[in-house]
C-alpha cells in the first residue's frame, strides 16, 4: 500500500471536481480500489502501487486538460481513463479556449491572416472597423503564447485619450481615473483566464496593463506586447511605442483609423506608422473589413450608416470648397 499527495496546479479546483463534487465522485467509481480524498486543491489517495500510479497519470491528464481548455466534463473523464480522444481535443485551429470552455480561434479569411501574421512576424498592425475582433484575437494569440511558454509576460497599452471628461475631474486616485479607459482589456482577459488565476499573474507583472504613457522608457523583452486604440496615439507615441521592443518579443497594434479622437489637424500615428513602415521584412500588416465584424448584426449595420454619412459630408466640403476655388478665380 502507498499513500500520495497530488497538487491540482493552475487550475481551479471548482472546475475539476465539478458542480457538487460529481467529477470526483465519477473518479472515485472509476477507481474503486483507491481510497481518494480531496481537500482544497490537493488530493491524497491510498492504495496498491500499481492502481495509484494509473490513478496519478490520469489525474495529470484531466489537469492539464482543464488547464488547457478550462472545462471537464464527465464524458471527458470517461475518454481519458479510457485513453481516448476528449471531445474538445478534436477541434482543430483552436488558439486558446475561454473560461466557459468556448473555443476562440479565427472566424474570418482577414482574421485567419492576423493569426499567421503573428506567427510568422514580430511586429503585426491590424487596422479595421469596430467589432472586426482585432483585439480579442490579439490577446487570445498573447494568452497561448504565455501558456505555450513562448513569452513570459503578456504587456498590454491603450493611449488614455479624454473623450469629454478630464482625468482630473474624474474621482479617484491615478489608477481609477485610467482604468476605465483600459477596461476592455480586462474584459478580454477575465474571458480566457479564471479570475483567481488572473489576478495571481497580475500580481506578479506576468501580466500588466498599462496607459501607453507608462511605457516610456521601458525595454519589453520576453513578451507578447499590445498595443490597442493605436489612431488615437500621435506619431511622437507611436515612435516611442515601437521602439521599447526587445529581444524574443513580439508586437500586435490595433486600431481604427475611422475613430480618431485626437484634437482636429493633429494626424494620427497609426496611420503615419503603417504608411512609413510598409514593406520592411518582420513586420506584417492586415487590414480588417466590415465582412470580418464579428458582433451582433447591428454592428454591420451601424458600421455601413456611419460610412455614407461621411461620404456624403466629405462631398459636401469637396463641392463647398469647389465653389469657394471658383469665386477666387473671378
Amino acid at each position: 500500500m502507498i499513500e500520495k499527495h497530488i497538487v491540482l496546479e493552475d487550475i481551479d479546483p471548482v472546475v475539476f471536481y465539478g458542480v457538487n463534487n460529481i467529477h470526483l465522485q465519477m473518479v472515485k467509481s472509476l477507481f474503486p480500489k483507491l481510497r481518494i480524498v480531496a481537500r482544497g486543491n490537493v488530493l491524497k489517495v491510498l492504495g496498491d502501487d500499481d492502481e495509484t500510479e494509473r490513478f496519478e497519470d490520469n489525474i495529470e491528464m484531466m489537469r492539464k486538460h482543464v488547464e488547457r481548455f478550462n472545462t471537464l466534463t464527465e464524458e471527458d473523464i470517461i475518454d481519458i481513463v479510457k485513453g481516448r480522444q476528449t471531445k474538445a481535443e478534436s477541434v482543430k485551429d483552436v488558439i486558446v479556449y475561454s473560461i466557459s470552455g468556448r473555443p476562440i480561434k479565427s472566424r474570418s479569411a482577414n482574421q485567419q491572416t492576423l493569426v499567421d501574421l503573428f506567427e510568422h512576424s514580430d511586429m503585426v498592425f491590424a487596422e479595421g472597423p469596430a467589432g472586426t475582433g482585432k483585439t480579442y484575437l490579439s490577446i487570445a494569440l498573447a494568452v497561448k503564447s504565455l501558456k505555450e511558454k513562448c513569452a513570459k509576460k503578456i504587456i498590454l497599452s491603450r493611449p488614455a485619450v479624454e473623450a469629454g471628461e478630464k482625468l482630473g475631474f474624474l474621482p479617484g486616485d491615478m489608477k481609477d481615473k485610467i482604468d476605465p479607459y483600459l477596461q476592455p482589456l480586462y474584459d478580454a482577459l477575465e474571458d480566457m483566464i479564471p479570475a483567481t488565476k488572473l489576478q495571481e499573474m497580475m500580481d506578479k507583472r506576468i501580466i500588466q496593463i498599462a496607459p501607453l504613457a507608462f511605457m516610456r522608457g521601458r525595454t519589453l523583452s520576453d513578451a507578447v506586447v499590445i498595443l490597442d486604440e493605436a489612431q488615437n496615439t500621435t506619431p511622437a507615441q507611436i515612435r516611442m511605442f515601437l521602439t521599447r521592443m526587445g529581444w524574443n518579443t513580439k508586437m500586435v497594434i490595433t486600431g481604427d483609423l475611422t475613430q480618431v479622437d485626437l484634437p482636429r489637424g493633429q494626424r494620427s500615428g497609426l496611420a503615419e506608422a503603417m504608411e512609413l513602415l510598409e514593406g520592411i521584412e518582420g513586420i506584417g500588416f492586415v487590414r480588417m473589413e466590415k465582412k470580418d465584424i464579428v458582433r451582433h448584426k447591428l454592428v454591420t449595420r451601424i458600421v455601413n450608416a456611419y460610412e455614407r454619412a461621411d461620404k456624403s459630408s466629405a462631398k459636401e466640403r469637396q463641392e463647398g470648397q469647389d465653389r469657394h476655388d471658383k469665386k477666387e478665380t473671378l
